[in-house]
């Protein structure tokens, strides 16, 4: 795991960096980015070209605009003449003159925009450190003040936590919850249980008590050790009744492939990775043809680019010379034809000289729900991607040293149920009759299908006309009244029970009274506060979005290859933007996703795709699920004989044991909701195991975070 960590204090103290005096508290592997009063380390095995400093020199140009650069990483320094190390150097110049930038993760900026970023952001303009093609995390330090910017979806997010008098921030969670020596939330966990895309329930807690996350689109700032959160992304909607042309239309589609184009290349142009030669995976950058049109869009359009992405620099005639592409092929779930048609596709476009294609066997060792009591990485907080980590592991392996993956397009590009209720808020009915028609034909049923539009225009209709408190408070009824989604209904009912400003997850109907009763409090408490809510339907899909960023960065850790870097480049922050200015009468037709990014490739040159391309994989995923219960069920109900979430007071184990063996069966259950429940189970188990702490020194803290063990009841309010 790789993160940043740092802290700011009311009063000036030590870093307990190499030659400060006084306490010391040093993160594990950490090396010092800046030092006292504030210190920043970066942790973990970040590469060279991933960490950057940038630093104003007010003593060289006067207050003006000349500014200097620290070496990026460990004892790596640019080239650049006028770069020099800060340190004791800028420290002899005061407190009060510092202003430094750091810059970690892969951002596409160069070392004179990353200065100008200084600048513009020493003005003020948060969001201009938020522009950059890529993925990362950027620290503004001016004097005592430091500004910590997280990105738009939530994959890159920042943590906080009060300590020593003043604040501690980290891109962990786990870490802060060491520093302060942290129990377990079990209310968040039931909270994330039962409504798992609902701010409203997790609020900015999480798994952690005390530690706190900074919302999507948002920056800490602390001043004096004092946090502060602040926005720095507007959220300008249209007015009601207003629409968007379609030179509107046609412009937003360009800023999506020049968005997806930007995002690709700054993969590509960053130094590249060469592993050892023990190391896996492949030198060079991979992709996937496997798992949709996102992940093989990545990889069609990074084949396109300029060069030769696949060959790291001096490698010459060795191994990945061309962009490496992975599908996998599952052999133990069945469904025969849909996995060739699938190979099939993949062949088809793997015939591209600049692509080399590799086929990953899958074997019952790779369904889901495999090796899940052998003891596997902790990840920052639960998720679902703990039960199928092996088998993703498995197919990345044979990737690239940076691997592009599709995670996040299905939440940037489509559209959320609920935005067909801000089509009625902007007159636009009759952009509802072709989502209502492809509701109708999935339905198969003649009689039925007629009644599909008015009865989709009446759910849009009643969801645009609730008022957002009175929405929430009928959710936190729903869970106090133990009344849930029938999750063997049709596409239509499913899309139906979706048009709502909140409502239970698939894991909701396996906890107890009592976790439920919790989260209903927690709603209740959320539609009393006042505050502007925006649009049901984009305020849907920005919380989909979020779940599903925080999803994506579990997966990341769950699945780490040695050496190895994913990439999703559909939630960086450009990609992001661009996609949200789609709008709403393009994001409802059938098909959106797939229409959208044909229009990507075709622009960028790639007109010839297989048929077939851009169907969904959903009924793969649950021929998967469905697999693993039934190959692993001895496994599962030995993990649930004694389950730690029952000793939380969250499930009822004899409740699970009966909803895994009816899933292995084949009764037709929430799939997504057993999932949750295993993973987090599993990620309880791991947290409970491990051994040592985050942070090392004289007065590091005593004991790890939640070493004492679950409470054995959930804590409710008194």
């Amino acid at each position: 795991m790789r993160w940043l960590v740092g802290w700011s204090s009311a009063v000036a103290r030590s870093s307990g960096a190499p030659g400060a005096t006084g306490r010391t508290v040093l993160p594990v592997g950490g090396q010092l980015l800046w030092d006292d009063p504030d210190p920043l380390w970066a942790v973990g095995d970040w590469r060279v070209d991933e960490v950057r400093v940038v630093a104003a020199d007010p003593v060289r140009s006067g207050g003006h605009g000349s500014a200097y650069g620290a070496p990026a990483y460990g004892d790596h320094a640019y080239a650049d003449p006028d770069y020099r190390t800060t340190g004791a150097r800028s420290s002899a110049r005061g407190v009060a003159a510092r202003a430094r930038l750091a810059v970690l993760g892969r951002c596409h900026a160069t070392d004179e925009e990353l200065r100008i970023g200084l600048f513009a952001a020493r003005g003020g303009a948060l969001r201009h450190l938020s522009m950059w093609p890529g993925s990362y995390t950027a620290v503004l330090q001016i004097g005592r003040r430091i500004t910590v910017v997280g990105d738009l979806a939530g994959a890159r997010p920042v943590f906080h936590t009060r300590w020593a008098g003043g604040t501690a921030y980290a891109t962990a969670a786990l870490p802060l919850a060491d520093l302060i020596e942290a129990g377990l939330d079990v209310t968040y966990l039931a909270a994330r249980l039962a409504c798992p895309d609902s701010p409203e329930a997790l609020g900015a807690g999480t798994p952690y008590q005390d530690v706190r996350r900074v919302p999507p689109g948002h920056a800490l700032i602390l001043r004096d050790g004092v946090p502060e959160i602040a926005g720095y992304e507007p959220r300008a909607s249209l007015a009601v009744g207003e629409t968007r042309s379609p030179a509107d239309a046609e412009q937003a589609l360009s800023g999506v492939r020049e968005a997806l184009v930007e995002a690709v290349r700054a993969r590509l142009a960053q130094p590249r990775y060469v592993p050892e030669a023990d190391e896996a995976p492949a030198p060079g950058v991979g992709a996937d043809l496997s798992g949709g049109s996102a992940s093989s869009t990545l990889a069609l359009l990074a084949a396109g680019l300029p060069g030769m992405p696949g060959t790291p620099p001096g490698l010459g005639e060795r191994a990945g010379q061309r962009l490496r592409v992975v599908t996998f092929n599952d052999l133990a779930t069945g469904g025969e034809s849909a996995r060739d048609a699938e190979l099939d596709r993949a062949r088809a476009m793997a015939a591209d000289p600049r692509l080399h294609h590799v086929v990953v066997p899958g074997g019952p060792e790779t369904l889901p729900y495999a090796d899940l009591l052998d003891s596997g990485p902790l990840t920052d907080e639960p998720g679902p991607a703990l039960v199928s980590a092996e088998r993703h592991r498995r197919r990345l392996a044979a990737g690239g040293a940076d691997h592009l993956v599709g995670l996040g397009a299905r939440y940037v590009l489509d559209a959320h149920p609920a935005r067909l209720a801000d089509l009625l808020l902007d007159r636009n009915r009759r952009h509802l009759l072709r989502p209502a028609a492809a509701l109708a034909k999935a339905e198969g049923s003649t009689y039925r299908s007629a009644f599909v539009p008015l009865t989709v225009y009446r759910a849009a209709r009643r969801l645009a006309r609730t008022p957002y408190q009175q929405g929430v408070e009928q959710t936190a009824g729903q869970l106090l009244e133990r009344r849930f989604d029938d999750f063997r209904a049709t596409g239509l009912e499913a899309s139906l029970a979706a048009l709502t400003w909140c409502r239970p997850g698939p894991a909701a109907g396996w906890l107890t009274g009592e976790a439920l009763a919790e989260v209903s409090i927690r709603l209740q408490d959320a539609a009393a506060r006042p505050g502007s809510v925006g649009r049901p339907g984009e305020r849907r899909a920005r919380a989909a979005l979020a779940r599903a960023a925080a999803d994506a960065r579990v997966f990341e850790q769950a699945v780490e290859v040695r050496s190895q870097r994913l990439h999703a480049p559909f939630l960086d922050n450009q990609v992001v933007r661009a996609c949200q200015a789609l709008p709403e009468t393009l994001r409802v037709r059938p098909g959106a996703r797939a229409a959208v990014l044909r229009g990507v490739l075709a622009a960028s040159g790639v007109r010839e795709l297989p048929p077939g391309w851009g169907a969904t994989t959903q009924s793969a995923t649950v021929l998967a699920q469905r697999a693993g219960l039934r190959s692993f069920a001895d496994e599962l109900f030995g993990l649930f004989s004694a389950p730690l979430l029952a000793d939380a007071g969250l499930v009822d184990a004899g409740v699970v044991r009966g909803a895994l063996r009816a899933a292995a069966q084949g009764e037709p259950l929430p799939l997504d909701g057993l999932a949750e429940l295993v993973g987090t189970e599993v990620w309880l188990r791991r947290l409970l195991a491990r051994r040592g702490s985050c942070w090392t020194g004289t007065e590091a803290p005593r004991q790890r975070a939640v070493a004492t063990g679950v409470p054995p009841r959930l804590p409710l309010r008194g």
